[in-house]
């Protein structure tokens, strides 16, 4: 238990109890809009919650603020399964806000993720300006589309047709559709392995979140009479004086092997009585954008995803490998996280790396939030110093990281919310 001086009054900081759950949840609930979860999904929310990874700020005998930290595992780059915070479920009441319960919170659940030995902790931002002062920086990023169906067409390679699509229920092939995507996660820097539970986020489908589509449906994609892919989507009929002009929503897309993907991507192409194909939030260097016959009615975007933050500076830079070899000296700066602050001398290859404490001459200097953007080689750290957020002090050290430092398998990604 902690108690928080937030300018007006103290703020308690207490462990969610199980009892608590509900008022914990109307709070967070309360604090982005007051528009309540479907039933189903807040059961669901209710049993991932892990309770003593969780933390309420009271005032006196109101709730004031919520923060939670799922226990996740995070592939890093050479493929690593890393323990990590995915911090989440982080609100404060309207009326206590600029008073610190955000910064308490914060303040609390990073000295508890070094205490849990996690040298990771992730989000997903409500409000990017947000995280920053507090050491978060965004590493993933995913592609949104808006396809025209109706005039882009898709070349698949040799292969395709000899793949099996067949429809599924949801619910019923939860089973082989998690086998699938567990089989992805060492593959991807940024993917999470699920946990028991965490499969039924996939499927979850109350009727107010769909917005005019079609209940949640499922296709599986097999090859020898096994399942290598699936595909979840929704559709929205549309129709029009001139015919119809239905659309595709994509929930979720999952492949072992790029045959069974582009099979998957070419039924959705396909799909009668539809004209558009909504795409949101999958990896930037995703296959179907060089199949495509005119990219420009793709409507590409691209949104940040994962948030990351080094909880312990030298165990997460050893606990991924790097691209190239790369024996640099860091100057970290890190105001909220101080035993993160000062000289590692980082060495690695695609092998394996150590990180310790040095007294050497600093080649780089950065602040923890560069370290975080970069972690996961999805963001340039030569990028950042042209922002003038790196600084070089030995030529050609810049470079050395940069190359290293890059992403592996792939652009990172992040699979789903939390």
């Amino acid at each position: 238990m902690t108690t928080e001086a937030t300018g007006r009054a103290a703020t308690e900081l207490r462990p969610l109890r199980r009892d608590d759950w509900d008022d914990w949840f109307d709070t967070l609930i309360r604090a982005f809009g007051g528009v309540d979860e479907s039933a189903e999904e807040r059961a669901l929310w209710r049993d991932l919650t892990p309770c003593e990874r969780s933390i309420g700020a009271w005032d006196g005998d109101e709730l004031v603020g919520t923060a939670g930290a799922f226990d996740f595992r995070l592939t890093v780059p050479g493929g690593a399964s890393v323990p990590t915070a995915g911090v989440t479920m982080v609100g404060v009441a309207a009326t206590h806000r600029r008073r610190g319960v955000l910064t308490s919170m914060m303040r609390r659940q990073l000295d508890d993720v070094r205490a849990w030995g996690e040298p990771l902790a992730v989000l997903t931002a409500s409000e990017p300006a947000i995280y920053g002062r507090f050491g978060y920086a965004a590493a993933t990023f995913g592609l949104h589309a808006e396809i025209d169906t109706s005039r882009v067409r898709l070349s698949v390679p040799a292969g395709t047709d000899d793949v099996r699509l067949r429809y599924a229920d949801p619910g019923a092939s939860l089973d082989v559709c998690e086998a699938v995507y567990a089989r992805t996660v060492p593959l991807r820097a940024g993917m999470l392995a699920r946990r028991p539970g965490w499969e039924r986020l996939g499927v979850l489908d109350p009727e107010s979140d769909r917005g005019g589509a079609s209940p949640l449906q499922c296709v599986l994609a097999e090859r020898g009479g096994k399942v290598t892919g699936y595909v979840r989507f929704r559709v929205r009929p549309r129709w029009t004086e001139s015919g119809h002009n239905g659309e595709v929503q994509l929930a979720d897309l999952s492949a072992v092997d790029e045959v069974s993907e582009a099979a998957l991507w070419r039924f959705l192409f396909g799909i009668d009585l539809t004209t558009s194909l909504k795409v949101r939030g999958r990896p930037l260097d995703e296959a179907w954008r060089h199949l495509v016959s005119d990219v420009r009615r793709c409507d590409l975007r691209v949104r940040d995803a994962l948030y990351v933050r080094l909880v312990d500076v030298g165990a997460a830079l050893e606990a991924r490998t790097y691209q190239a070899p790369v024996d640099v000296v860091l100057e970290v700066e890190d105001a909220f996280c101080p035993w993160n602050a000062g000289r590692w001398r980082l060495s690695g290859d695609a092998k394996g790396a150590t990180c310790s404490r040095t007294t050497d001459a600093a080649d780089l200097s950065l602040s923890v939030r560069e370290l975080g953007a970069a972690y996961l080689g999805g963001v340039s750290l030569g990028s950042l110093a042209r922002a003038g957020r790196v600084r070089e002090a030995r030529p050609g050290a810049l470079t050395e990281a940069s190359v290293g430092f890059g992403a592996s398998g792939g652009e990172p990604w992040l699979p789903h919310g939390f």
